[in-house]
Protein backbone atom coordinates (compact mmCIF):
# COMPACT_ATOMS: atom_id res chain seq x y z
CA UNK A 1 0.00 0.00 0.00
CA UNK A 2 2.63 2.11 0.69
CA UNK A 3 3.52 5.81 3.03
CA UNK A 4 0.17 7.65 1.68
CA UNK A 5 -2.68 4.76 0.73
CA UNK A 6 -4.12 2.84 3.66
CA UNK A 7 -5.98 -0.04 3.17
CA UNK A 8 -9.39 0.04 4.34
CA UNK A 9 -12.40 -2.17 5.01
CA UNK A 10 -15.49 -3.03 3.41
CA UNK A 11 -17.58 -1.97 6.63
CA UNK A 12 -15.72 1.48 7.11
CA UNK A 13 -16.07 2.48 3.37
CA UNK A 14 -19.64 1.81 3.75
CA UNK A 15 -20.34 4.05 7.16
CA UNK A 16 -18.35 6.62 5.10
CA UNK A 17 -20.48 6.31 2.28
CA UNK A 18 -23.82 6.60 4.17
CA UNK A 19 -22.35 9.42 6.17
CA UNK A 20 -21.99 11.28 2.81
CA UNK A 21 -25.08 10.55 1.12
CA UNK A 22 -27.02 11.46 4.62
CA UNK A 23 -25.26 14.63 4.90
CA UNK A 24 -25.67 15.08 0.65
CA UNK A 25 -29.25 14.45 1.01
CA UNK A 26 -29.66 17.82 4.00
CA UNK A 27 -28.62 20.03 1.27
CA UNK A 28 -31.23 22.25 -0.08
CA UNK A 29 -29.56 22.05 -3.59
CA UNK A 30 -26.59 19.48 -4.78
CA UNK A 31 -24.87 20.10 -8.09
CA UNK A 32 -23.91 16.93 -10.28
CA UNK A 33 -21.48 16.81 -13.41
CA UNK A 34 -20.98 14.08 -15.67
CA UNK A 35 -17.98 13.85 -17.40
CA UNK A 36 -15.20 11.64 -19.03
CA UNK A 37 -11.91 10.78 -18.29
CA UNK A 38 -9.72 9.81 -20.82
CA UNK A 39 -9.54 11.67 -24.48
CA UNK A 40 -9.43 8.02 -26.61
CA UNK A 41 -12.93 7.00 -26.61
CA UNK A 42 -11.52 3.44 -26.82
CA UNK A 43 -10.31 3.86 -22.75
CA UNK A 44 -11.93 6.61 -21.61
CA UNK A 45 -14.65 5.99 -18.45
CA UNK A 46 -17.64 7.97 -17.83
CA UNK A 47 -17.40 10.00 -14.23
CA UNK A 48 -20.57 11.06 -12.43
CA UNK A 49 -19.57 14.40 -9.60
CA UNK A 50 -22.19 14.57 -6.79
CA UNK A 51 -21.46 17.50 -4.69
CA UNK A 52 -23.26 20.43 -2.36
CA UNK A 53 -20.56 22.90 -3.65
CA UNK A 54 -20.77 25.16 -6.84
CA UNK A 55 -17.10 25.23 -6.36
CA UNK A 56 -16.33 21.58 -6.82
CA UNK A 57 -19.04 21.38 -9.43
CA UNK A 58 -17.10 24.09 -11.34
CA UNK A 59 -14.00 22.71 -10.52
CA UNK A 60 -14.68 19.35 -11.76
CA UNK A 61 -16.11 20.79 -15.14
CA UNK A 62 -12.88 22.70 -15.85
CA UNK A 63 -11.20 19.44 -15.16
CA UNK A 64 -12.95 16.55 -16.81
CA UNK A 65 -13.74 16.06 -20.52
CA UNK A 66 -17.22 18.05 -20.90
CA UNK A 67 -19.26 16.07 -23.24
CA UNK A 68 -20.81 17.38 -26.01
CA UNK A 69 -25.03 17.55 -25.96
CA UNK A 70 -25.45 14.02 -28.17
CA UNK A 71 -23.31 12.68 -25.46
CA UNK A 72 -24.28 13.97 -22.52
CA UNK A 73 -28.09 12.49 -23.60
CA UNK A 74 -26.50 9.16 -24.17
CA UNK A 75 -24.07 9.47 -21.46
CA UNK A 76 -26.03 6.44 -19.12
CA UNK A 77 -24.84 5.51 -16.05
CA UNK A 78 -21.26 6.30 -14.73
CA UNK A 79 -18.51 3.79 -14.36
CA UNK A 80 -17.20 5.99 -11.70
CA UNK A 81 -19.16 7.69 -8.90
CA UNK A 82 -17.85 10.65 -6.20
CA UNK A 83 -19.68 11.34 -3.20
CA UNK A 84 -18.24 14.96 -2.32
CA UNK A 85 -19.50 15.48 1.36
CA UNK A 86 -16.37 17.45 2.44
CA UNK A 87 -17.88 20.07 4.38
CA UNK A 88 -18.68 16.97 6.72
CA UNK A 89 -16.34 15.22 8.93
CA UNK A 90 -15.87 11.65 9.09
CA UNK A 91 -16.35 10.17 12.80
CA UNK A 92 -12.95 9.72 14.47
CA UNK A 93 -14.51 6.69 16.09
CA UNK A 94 -15.23 4.72 12.87
CA UNK A 95 -13.05 1.70 12.73
CA UNK A 96 -9.72 2.92 10.83
CA UNK A 97 -10.53 6.52 11.17
CA UNK A 98 -7.68 8.48 12.18
CA UNK A 99 -8.83 11.99 11.60
CA UNK A 100 -11.81 13.97 10.73
CA UNK A 101 -10.65 13.79 7.33
CA UNK A 102 -10.76 10.51 4.38
CA UNK A 103 -10.50 10.34 1.03
CA UNK A 104 -11.85 6.91 0.39
CA UNK A 105 -12.02 4.74 -3.30
CA UNK A 106 -13.48 1.32 -3.29
CA UNK A 107 -12.58 -0.13 -6.76
CA UNK A 108 -15.23 -3.13 -6.60
CA UNK A 109 -18.16 -0.47 -6.12
CA UNK A 110 -16.60 1.89 -8.46
CA UNK A 111 -17.24 4.92 -5.78
CA UNK A 112 -15.31 7.87 -4.18
CA UNK A 113 -16.14 9.17 -0.91
CA UNK A 114 -14.77 12.31 0.53
CA UNK A 115 -15.56 13.67 4.13
CA UNK A 116 -14.08 16.62 5.60
CA UNK A 117 -11.84 18.09 3.18
CA UNK A 118 -13.01 20.71 0.69
CA UNK A 119 -9.85 20.87 -1.73
CA UNK A 120 -11.58 19.90 -4.89
CA UNK A 121 -8.19 18.66 -5.71
CA UNK A 122 -9.30 14.92 -4.15
CA UNK A 123 -11.69 14.70 -6.61
CA UNK A 124 -9.13 15.51 -9.48
CA UNK A 125 -6.62 13.27 -8.05
CA UNK A 126 -8.79 10.45 -7.06
CA UNK A 127 -9.92 9.82 -10.37
CA UNK A 128 -6.23 10.00 -11.31
CA UNK A 129 -5.81 7.05 -8.74
CA UNK A 130 -8.88 5.51 -10.68
CA UNK A 131 -6.64 5.82 -13.92
CA UNK A 132 -3.66 4.41 -12.34
CA UNK A 133 -5.59 1.21 -11.74
CA UNK A 134 -7.62 0.72 -14.52
CA UNK A 135 -5.29 1.39 -17.26
CA UNK A 136 -2.26 -1.33 -16.60
CA UNK A 137 -5.16 -3.94 -16.41
CA UNK A 138 -5.83 -2.66 -20.05
CA UNK A 139 -1.92 -2.94 -20.92
CA UNK A 140 -2.24 1.39 -21.06
CA UNK A 141 0.31 3.01 -19.17
CA UNK A 142 -1.00 5.79 -16.75
CA UNK A 143 1.85 8.84 -16.16
CA UNK A 144 1.82 11.67 -14.22
CA UNK A 145 3.09 14.27 -16.80
CA UNK A 146 2.57 16.36 -18.99
CA UNK A 147 2.44 16.75 -22.81
CA UNK A 148 3.06 18.81 -26.22
CA UNK A 149 3.82 18.32 -29.45
CA UNK A 150 5.90 20.18 -32.34
CA UNK A 151 4.77 21.34 -35.73
CA UNK A 152 5.80 18.01 -37.01
CA UNK A 153 4.09 15.76 -34.61
CA UNK A 154 6.76 15.22 -32.39
CA UNK A 155 5.63 14.22 -28.94
CA UNK A 156 7.78 15.37 -25.78
CA UNK A 157 6.45 14.03 -22.14
CA UNK A 158 7.10 16.17 -18.71
CA UNK A 159 7.54 14.24 -15.37
CA UNK A 160 7.98 16.29 -12.41
CA UNK A 161 6.61 16.99 -8.91
CA UNK A 162 4.58 20.15 -7.26
CA UNK A 163 6.82 23.71 -8.25
CA UNK A 164 9.70 21.42 -11.02
CA UNK A 165 7.86 23.32 -13.91
CA UNK A 166 6.03 20.83 -15.53
CA UNK A 167 3.04 22.89 -15.93
CA UNK A 168 4.68 25.80 -17.40
CA UNK A 169 7.28 24.05 -19.43
CA UNK A 170 4.86 22.32 -21.29
CA UNK A 171 2.87 25.52 -22.17
CA UNK A 172 5.40 26.93 -25.11
CA UNK A 173 3.57 29.48 -27.51
CA UNK A 174 6.00 27.52 -30.29
CA UNK A 175 4.38 24.22 -29.26
CA UNK A 176 0.99 22.29 -28.91
CA UNK A 177 0.02 21.40 -25.35
CA UNK A 178 -1.92 17.85 -25.13
CA UNK A 179 -2.16 18.29 -21.53
CA UNK A 180 -0.62 19.68 -18.19
CA UNK A 181 -0.54 17.13 -15.84
CA UNK A 182 -2.40 13.61 -16.16
CA UNK A 183 -1.70 11.59 -19.36
CA UNK A 184 -1.54 7.58 -20.80
CA UNK A 185 0.14 5.97 -23.18
CA UNK A 186 -1.02 3.01 -25.21
CA UNK A 187 -0.35 1.26 -28.20
CA UNK A 188 -1.97 4.19 -30.39
CA UNK A 189 0.03 6.71 -28.13
CA UNK A 190 -0.60 8.96 -25.58
CA UNK A 191 -3.66 10.82 -24.33
CA UNK A 192 -4.56 13.45 -21.90
CA UNK A 193 -6.86 12.36 -19.13
CA UNK A 194 -8.08 15.76 -18.34
CA UNK A 195 -9.92 18.11 -20.05
CA UNK A 196 -8.91 21.04 -17.65
CA UNK A 197 -5.50 22.79 -16.68
CA UNK A 198 -4.30 23.33 -12.28
CA UNK A 199 -1.69 25.75 -12.55
CA UNK A 200 0.33 27.14 -9.60
CA UNK A 201 -0.25 30.89 -9.55
CA UNK A 202 2.21 32.37 -7.59
CA UNK A 203 4.37 35.13 -8.79
CA UNK A 204 2.50 34.62 -11.96
CA UNK A 205 2.92 37.19 -15.04
CA UNK A 206 2.04 38.16 -18.38
CA UNK A 207 5.55 38.33 -18.65
CA UNK A 208 6.45 35.58 -17.40
CA UNK A 209 3.94 32.60 -18.61
CA UNK A 210 1.71 34.53 -20.89
CA UNK A 211 -0.50 31.16 -21.86
CA UNK A 212 -1.00 30.47 -18.34
CA UNK A 213 -2.06 34.00 -17.74
CA UNK A 214 -4.53 34.47 -20.55
CA UNK A 215 -6.09 31.15 -19.10
CA UNK A 216 -7.61 32.69 -15.98
CA UNK A 217 -10.76 34.92 -16.62
CA UNK A 218 -14.46 34.04 -16.52
CA UNK A 219 -15.06 30.13 -15.89
CA UNK A 220 -11.43 29.51 -14.52
CA UNK A 221 -11.34 28.52 -10.86
CA UNK A 222 -8.73 30.63 -8.95
CA UNK A 223 -7.63 29.06 -5.66
CA UNK A 224 -6.09 30.28 -2.10
CA UNK A 225 -5.47 33.87 -4.04
CA UNK A 226 -5.74 37.35 -2.49
CA UNK A 227 -7.85 39.76 -4.33
CA UNK A 228 -9.11 43.36 -4.40
CA UNK A 229 -12.43 43.24 -3.15
CA UNK A 230 -13.34 46.67 -5.34
CA UNK A 231 -11.01 45.93 -8.79
CA UNK A 232 -11.15 42.11 -8.42
CA UNK A 233 -7.97 42.66 -9.08
CA UNK A 234 -5.51 39.48 -7.74
CA UNK A 235 -2.14 39.84 -6.66
CA UNK A 236 -0.06 36.65 -7.49
CA UNK A 237 2.86 37.91 -5.71
CA UNK A 238 0.71 37.45 -2.07
CA UNK A 239 1.62 34.28 -0.55
CA UNK A 240 -0.58 35.53 2.21
CA UNK A 241 -2.43 32.12 2.39
CA UNK A 242 0.20 29.67 1.24
CA UNK A 243 3.09 29.76 -1.46
CA UNK A 244 0.19 26.88 -3.56
CA UNK A 245 -2.02 29.26 -5.21
CA UNK A 246 -3.89 28.00 -7.87
CA UNK A 247 -6.32 27.89 -11.08
CA UNK A 248 -8.16 25.47 -12.69
CA UNK A 249 -9.25 26.47 -16.36
CA UNK A 250 -10.84 24.15 -19.59
CA UNK A 251 -7.73 23.14 -21.55
CA UNK A 252 -9.09 25.47 -24.69
CA UNK A 253 -8.41 28.56 -22.62
CA UNK A 254 -4.56 27.72 -23.72
CA UNK A 255 -4.66 29.27 -27.21
CA UNK A 256 -2.15 26.52 -28.93
CA UNK A 257 -3.76 23.38 -26.61
CA UNK A 258 -4.17 20.87 -29.33
CA UNK A 259 -7.74 18.90 -29.26
CA UNK A 260 -8.44 16.39 -29.33
CA UNK A 261 -6.15 16.01 -26.66
CA UNK A 262 -3.87 12.94 -28.22
CA UNK A 263 -0.74 12.65 -29.78
CA UNK A 264 1.28 9.91 -31.31
CA UNK A 265 4.57 8.11 -29.55
CA UNK A 266 6.90 10.47 -27.44
CA UNK A 267 9.88 11.27 -29.33
CA UNK A 268 11.42 12.65 -25.89
CA UNK A 269 10.93 12.04 -22.00
CA UNK A 270 11.73 14.88 -19.72
CA UNK A 271 12.22 14.07 -16.13
CA UNK A 272 11.89 17.55 -14.19
CA UNK A 273 13.50 18.25 -10.63
CA UNK A 274 13.75 21.11 -7.93
CA UNK A 275 17.30 20.29 -6.78
CA UNK A 276 17.68 22.49 -3.95
CA UNK A 277 20.98 21.02 -3.05
CA UNK A 278 22.24 22.94 -6.29
CA UNK A 279 24.41 20.18 -7.04
CA UNK A 280 22.20 18.39 -9.86
CA UNK A 281 23.03 19.25 -13.52
CA UNK A 282 20.57 21.48 -15.43
CA UNK A 283 20.20 18.91 -17.77
CA UNK A 284 21.70 15.69 -18.67
CA UNK A 285 21.33 12.82 -20.92
CA UNK A 286 19.63 9.59 -19.03
CA UNK A 287 20.55 6.08 -20.52
CA UNK A 288 17.59 3.70 -20.14
CA UNK A 289 19.05 1.86 -16.45
CA UNK A 290 18.74 5.50 -15.77
CA UNK A 291 15.61 6.54 -16.72
CA UNK A 292 13.95 4.05 -14.66
CA UNK A 293 16.58 4.67 -11.65
CA UNK A 294 15.28 8.10 -11.87
CA UNK A 295 11.56 7.10 -12.21
CA UNK A 296 11.24 5.08 -9.04
CA UNK A 297 13.07 7.31 -7.07
CA UNK A 298 10.87 11.13 -8.13
CA UNK A 299 12.90 13.53 -6.61
CA UNK A 300 12.70 17.00 -5.83
CA UNK A 301 13.68 18.70 -2.55
CA UNK A 302 11.19 21.22 -0.34
CA UNK A 303 12.94 24.45 0.58
CA UNK A 304 13.18 26.39 3.80
CA UNK A 305 10.05 28.78 3.69
CA UNK A 306 7.61 27.20 1.84
CA UNK A 307 6.61 24.92 5.11
CA UNK A 308 6.64 25.04 8.95
CA UNK A 309 10.08 23.91 10.50
CA UNK A 310 11.98 23.50 7.27
CA UNK A 311 15.25 25.29 7.98
CA UNK A 312 17.38 23.84 5.01
CA UNK A 313 16.49 22.24 1.86
CA UNK A 314 15.14 18.31 2.32
CA UNK A 315 15.14 15.59 -0.27
CA UNK A 316 11.77 14.42 -0.95
CA UNK A 317 10.93 11.16 -3.39
CA UNK A 318 7.74 10.21 -4.77
CA UNK A 319 7.74 6.70 -7.10
CA UNK A 320 7.30 7.60 -10.60
CA UNK A 321 7.25 11.53 -9.36
CA UNK A 322 3.11 10.65 -7.93
CA UNK A 323 3.42 7.59 -5.26
CA UNK A 324 -0.02 9.02 -3.86
CA UNK A 325 -2.09 7.70 -7.02
CA UNK A 326 -0.40 4.70 -7.37
CA UNK A 327 -2.28 1.37 -7.09
CA UNK A 328 0.20 -1.59 -8.67
CA UNK A 329 3.58 -1.43 -7.76
CA UNK A 330 5.95 1.34 -8.89
CA UNK A 331 7.94 -0.99 -10.70
CA UNK A 332 4.82 -1.99 -12.64
CA UNK A 333 4.81 1.32 -14.31
CA UNK A 334 8.16 1.55 -14.50
CA UNK A 335 9.01 -1.45 -16.55
CA UNK A 336 5.47 -0.60 -18.96
CA UNK A 337 7.85 2.67 -19.35
CA UNK A 338 10.90 1.18 -20.19
CA UNK A 339 9.11 -1.02 -22.38
CA UNK A 340 7.78 1.87 -24.32
CA UNK A 341 10.43 3.69 -25.05
CA UNK A 342 12.75 1.04 -26.19
CA UNK A 343 10.04 0.18 -28.70
CA UNK A 344 9.59 4.18 -29.91
CA UNK A 345 13.60 4.64 -29.43
CA UNK A 346 12.65 7.69 -27.17
CA UNK A 347 15.46 10.03 -25.87
CA UNK A 348 15.46 11.19 -22.17
CA UNK A 349 16.47 13.57 -19.89
CA UNK A 350 16.63 14.87 -16.36
CA UNK A 351 16.34 18.48 -15.87
CA UNK A 352 16.96 20.73 -12.87
CA UNK A 353 15.12 23.89 -12.68
CA UNK A 354 16.37 23.84 -8.42
CA UNK A 355 19.25 25.79 -7.82
CA UNK A 356 22.87 26.50 -9.38
CA UNK A 357 26.11 27.96 -7.62
CA UNK A 358 25.09 26.25 -4.02
CA UNK A 359 22.23 25.02 -2.59
CA UNK A 360 18.94 26.72 -1.54
CA UNK A 361 19.91 30.84 0.60
CA UNK A 362 23.63 30.37 -1.33
CA UNK A 363 22.98 29.84 -4.91
CA UNK A 364 20.39 31.33 -7.28
CA UNK A 365 17.57 29.44 -8.69
CA UNK A 366 18.04 28.63 -12.48
CA UNK A 367 16.69 31.04 -14.92
CA UNK A 368 13.31 29.82 -16.35
CA UNK A 369 15.12 31.46 -19.79
CA UNK A 370 17.69 29.19 -19.26
CA UNK A 371 15.56 25.99 -18.74
CA UNK A 372 13.25 26.93 -21.40
CA UNK A 373 16.48 27.09 -23.73
CA UNK A 374 17.37 23.83 -22.55
CA UNK A 375 14.25 21.93 -23.81
CA UNK A 376 14.56 24.33 -27.13
CA UNK A 377 17.64 22.35 -27.80
CA UNK A 378 16.64 18.99 -26.75
CA UNK A 379 13.26 19.73 -28.81
CA UNK A 380 15.60 21.01 -32.12
CA UNK A 381 17.84 18.23 -31.88
CA UNK A 382 21.05 20.28 -30.67
CA UNK A 383 21.45 18.16 -27.53
CA UNK A 384 21.09 14.85 -29.73
CA UNK A 385 24.22 16.14 -31.31
CA UNK A 386 26.42 17.76 -28.61
CA UNK A 387 29.35 16.23 -26.81
CA UNK A 388 28.57 15.04 -23.37
CA UNK A 389 30.83 15.05 -20.24
CA UNK A 390 30.34 12.43 -17.34
CA UNK A 391 29.42 13.78 -14.15
CA UNK A 392 31.11 12.27 -11.30
CA UNK A 393 28.98 10.55 -8.58
CA UNK A 394 25.82 10.34 -10.57
CA UNK A 395 27.06 9.26 -13.75
CA UNK A 396 25.03 11.72 -15.65
CA UNK A 397 25.98 12.67 -19.20
CA UNK A 398 26.02 16.24 -19.05
CA UNK A 399 26.82 18.13 -22.25
CA UNK A 400 29.30 20.95 -22.56
CA UNK A 401 27.32 23.54 -24.37
CA UNK A 402 23.75 24.34 -24.96
CA UNK A 403 22.76 27.99 -27.05
CA UNK A 404 21.38 30.40 -24.80
CA UNK A 405 22.71 29.12 -21.35
CA UNK A 406 26.53 29.72 -19.93
CA UNK A 407 28.91 27.18 -20.25
CA UNK A 408 29.45 27.24 -16.11
CA UNK A 409 25.76 26.73 -15.65
CA UNK A 410 25.93 23.31 -16.96
CA UNK A 411 28.01 21.81 -14.49
CA UNK A 412 27.33 22.46 -10.83
CA UNK A 413 30.67 22.06 -10.01
CA UNK A 414 32.20 24.70 -11.89
CA UNK A 415 29.41 27.18 -10.65
CA UNK A 416 29.34 26.55 -7.13
CA UNK A 417 30.68 29.27 -4.83
CA UNK A 418 31.83 27.73 -1.79
CA UNK A 419 34.81 25.20 -1.68
CA UNK A 420 35.17 22.27 -3.82
CA UNK A 421 35.16 19.95 -0.22
CA UNK A 422 31.56 21.72 0.34
CA UNK A 423 30.53 20.80 -3.08
CA UNK A 424 31.82 17.48 -2.84
CA UNK A 425 30.09 16.71 0.68
CA UNK A 426 26.73 18.11 -0.58
CA UNK A 427 26.92 16.22 -3.96
CA UNK A 428 27.94 12.73 -1.18
CA UNK A 429 25.13 13.54 1.02
CA UNK A 430 22.33 13.99 -2.15
CA UNK A 431 23.87 10.36 -3.49
CA UNK A 432 23.27 8.72 -0.17
CA UNK A 433 19.95 9.92 0.08
CA UNK A 434 19.15 8.69 -3.24
CA UNK A 435 21.07 4.75 -2.32
CA UNK A 436 18.77 4.83 0.64
CA UNK A 437 15.05 6.08 -0.57
CA UNK A 438 15.70 3.15 -3.77
CA UNK A 439 16.36 0.73 -1.27
CA UNK A 440 12.86 0.18 -0.65
CA UNK A 441 12.35 -0.89 -4.29
CA UNK A 442 15.64 -2.49 -4.83
CA UNK A 443 14.10 -6.25 -4.35
CA UNK A 444 11.82 -5.90 -7.48
CA UNK A 445 14.31 -3.68 -9.82
CA UNK A 446 16.53 -5.41 -11.99
CA UNK A 447 20.89 -5.30 -11.44
CA UNK A 448 20.98 -2.86 -14.25
CA UNK A 449 18.42 -0.44 -13.10
CA UNK A 450 20.19 -0.58 -9.79
CA UNK A 451 23.44 0.16 -11.02
CA UNK A 452 22.31 2.63 -12.58
CA UNK A 453 22.17 4.79 -9.07
CA UNK A 454 24.53 7.32 -7.52
CA UNK A 455 28.27 5.85 -6.48
CA UNK A 456 28.01 6.56 -2.79
CA UNK A 457 27.75 4.41 -0.50
CA UNK A 458 25.11 4.47 2.63
CA UNK A 459 26.30 5.91 6.09
CA UNK A 460 26.33 2.85 7.94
Amino acid sequence: WGPVNIKMSESAFMVNRERAIDYLNTRDRLYVFDGFAGWDPKYRIKVRIVCARAYHALFMRNMLIRPSADELASFGEPDFTVFNAGQFPANRYTTGMTSTTSVAINFARREMVILGSQYAGEMKKGIFTVMHYLMPRAGVLSLHSSANEGPGGDVSLFFGLSGTGKTTLSADPHRFLIGDDEHCWSADGIFNVEGGCYAKCIDLSADKEPEIYGAIRFGSVVENVMYDLGSREIDYADSTLTENTRCAYPIEFIPNAKLPCVGGHPKNIILLTCDAFGVLPPVAKLSPSQVSYHFISGYTAKIAGTEDGVTEPQATFSACFGAPFLVWHPTKYASMLAEKMEQHQASAWLINTGWNGGAYGTGKRISLKYSRAIIDAIHSGELAAAEYDTYPVFGLQIPRAVTGVPPEVLNPAKSWLGTKQSFDATLLKLARLFNENFAAYADRATPEVIAAGPAAKTEE
